[in-house]
């Protein structure tokens, strides 16, 4: 090797170390910046000049590890949510147990009643028992308002979450397009980490796949398969999201009937993609508000409703039985209430009274998840007994005369027979109606339909719907509590009649609530008595708060395990770093001390 070939190999390894050394002192630079991916340069000898060379600077980057960073991203925003979500309502329902509680409430509220059957007589004990109802109403009240501020936060984060998606779509496809031309020229390192952390910040808002292309894009998708990003041209992401959520508010497949907002994918060629009817959101920030917008909170305010709806009934309804074929008495049936008949099959079939004729009952608004709700329009006993007939259809004989219903079927096969027919009848003639003579009365009315008695009608939408948001006290009692006592002019004040069956609706007599409170288990009602319920549903909160803390704390763990594999495989370590520059720097002691070597030999060679 000649002196000017030494002189040359040395320029080359010095330019070769000093574009390392730069390298180490960039990823040094960027140890802290997210999405920073470590770089690297090898150098390649060579037999013809330059003898040594750099290859292009490269990202170290383990492509399962990213993955996987994304899809625990994604789960532990959908369990922050989820679990923040679950502590709120849990919250709202109080401490097991503590007399702020909603079964606190309801166990003043009983001991006062038990204490009202034993001396009857004392006006404070009515009055505490007054009290203590309005009181438990009130809580009810306020769970309810909490449940649809929660409702309507997750509407608010819903439309801000979408409105950040949609930006870092657009950016990605922007990124895109840049690293496209950027491959032409050796490709750019910054630009492909930029496009990895939108990505990643991406699945925060939803659970996403990338799957790179040949051309340098990638193409971002749903782990459900709908496209997000394809090439340059991004998805737009929109949001009609509603000011404030009411228990009325709900959503729904059909635009038509949704009252609050949806995430809506407008493709490039213009078709729009309803993402929670088309179930494309499984995890992350997005899925998370939507499950508890629409699930959750939905069905704790269905408990509280229920709650609201047995309180009022259990001192209102009376519910008698005939085997089938017998007169039973139906002329005190009001809008709302029903009939319920039992088949020697199993079957069940429920008939709701309405003042219209056409009431919007729904599947899952009557008490068990296996009866078949019809209607019926309420009337003359002619007119009934047309109604009902017509409900039931021609298998079914129905008679009405003088107020007694009789129902009967023939027993041949395919038609069981009709082995029990039940009938649940609103007592009172409406609110006032305290005092002539029967043991109900209405002790709680519905506040927004003016201090009306509770009936669960359908005639102008569902009254249980939001009725814990209405439920108060009678203006009636509240003006007068010898109402808990006296029945009629001759009741004896010390007459505890009335009492006991205040009390005998709160502990002793069993209702059914629906399986929407989600309680009695999968599509299963449950039967049990008031006191049981407000317990089960307490505790049921509780459970469920806790349950959800404990999985998002396993989540940020996992999440915590990907951030630190993700990081040890592709992120910058500053040993390693340091490490290196000391070996770089040795590397450039060397080819300088050959340079100074050839220096000195063309001296010696020129003196001569």
């Amino acid at each position: 090797m000649s002196i000017t070939s030494a002189i040359n190999t040395a320029t080359t390894g010095l330019q070769a170390v000093q574009s390392q050394i730069g390298l180490a002192s960039q990823n040094i630079a960027n140890v802290n910046t997210p999405g920073y991916n470590k770089r690297i340069q090898s150098t390649v000898s060579q037999a013809q000049a330059p003898n040594v060379s750099t290859s292009a600077v490269t990202r170290v980057l383990n492509a399962t590890s990213l993955k996987q960073l994304r899809l625990e991203t994604s789960g532990a925003a959908y369990t922050g949510i989820t679990a923040n979500v679950a502590t709120q309502i849990d919250s709202l329902f109080g401490i097991p147990g503590s007399s702020s509680s909603l079964d606190g409430l309801l166990n003043s509220y009983v001991k006062s009643v038990q204490t009202l059957t034993d001396d009857p007589r004392v006006s404070s004990v009515r009055t505490a028992v007054a009290n203590n109802a309005a009181a438990l109403a009130g809580s009810l009240v306020t769970i309810s308002n909490g449940i649809q501020a929660l409702r309507t936060g997750m509407e608010t984060q819903l439309g801000n979450d979408v409105t950040a998606a949609d930006g870092i779509l657009k950016n990605i496809a922007q990124l895109n397009l840049k690293i496209m031309a950027a491959k032409a020229n050796g490709g750019n390192p910054d630009l492909l980490d930029q496009r990895d952390q939108a990505i990643n910040d991406l699945s925060q808002y939803m659970d996403v796949q990338a799957v790179e292309q040949n051309d340098g894009s990638v193409t971002v998708m749903t782990q459900s398969g709908l496209t997000l990003v394809d090439h340059t041209t991004p998805a737009s992401l929109q949001f009609d999201g509603a000011a404030a959520l009411s228990p009325l508010t709900v959503y729904s497949e059909d635009p038509t009937k949704r009252t609050i907002g949806t995430i809506t994918a407008v493709t490039p060629g213009g078709a729009r993609i309803d993402l929670i009817a088309a179930n494309a959101l499984r995890s992350g920030s997005l899925a998370a508000a939507v499950n508890a917008r629409d699930v959750t909170l939905v069905e704790a305010q269905r408990q509280v409703d229920e709650l609201a709806a047995g309180l009022a009934q259990s001192t209102t309804d009376r519910t008698v039985s005939a085997a089938g074929g017998t007169g039973i008495d139906i002329s005190g049936l009001k809008s709302g209430n029903r009939i319920a008949l039992s088949l020697a099959d199993g079957t069940k079939l429920v008939l709701v009274a309405s003042s219209t004729g056409a009431p919007r009952i729904q599947s899952g608004d009557v008490d068990s998840s296996t009866a078949l709700p019809l209607s019926f329009k309420l009337g003359t006993d002619a007119d009934m007994q047309t109604a009902i007939g017509t409900a039931l259809g021609a298998n079914y004989a129905v008679t009405v005369t003088n107020g007694k219903l009789t129902i009967t079927r023939a027993a041949a096969a395919p038609n069981p027979a009709v082995t029990t027919v039940g009938v649940t009848t609103t007592v009172p003639a409406n609110a006032a109606d305290t005092k002539t003579g029967d043991t109900e009365f209405a002790l709680f009315v519905d506040s927004g339909r003016n201090g009306e008695l509770y009936t669960g009608d359908f005639d102008t939408g569902s009254q249980l719907t939001g009725f814990a948001q209405r439920i108060a006290l009678n203006a009636a009692v509240k003006a007068d509590n010898s109402a808990f006592v006296v029945a009629s002019s001759t009741t004896e004040s010390s007459d505890p009649t009335r009492p006991q069956r205040i009390l005998d609706g709160l502990t002793t007599s069993s209702r059914t609530f629906s399986a929407a409170v989600g309680i009695g288990g999968v599509r299963a009602p449950l039967t049990t008595t008031l006191a049981n319920f407000t317990q089960r549903v307490v505790d049921t909160q509780g459970a469920n708060a806790a349950a959800s803390q404990s999985l998002d704390q396993g989540q940020q763990i996992a999440l915590s395990t990907a951030r630190g594999r993700y990081a040890n495989e592709s992120g910058v370590k500053i040993d390693e770093e340091m490490a290196n520059l000391i070996q770089l720097q040795t590397a450039y002691g060397a080819n300088a001390r050959v340079l100074t070597a050839a220096r000195d030999m063309l001296d010696t060679l020129m003196r001569i």
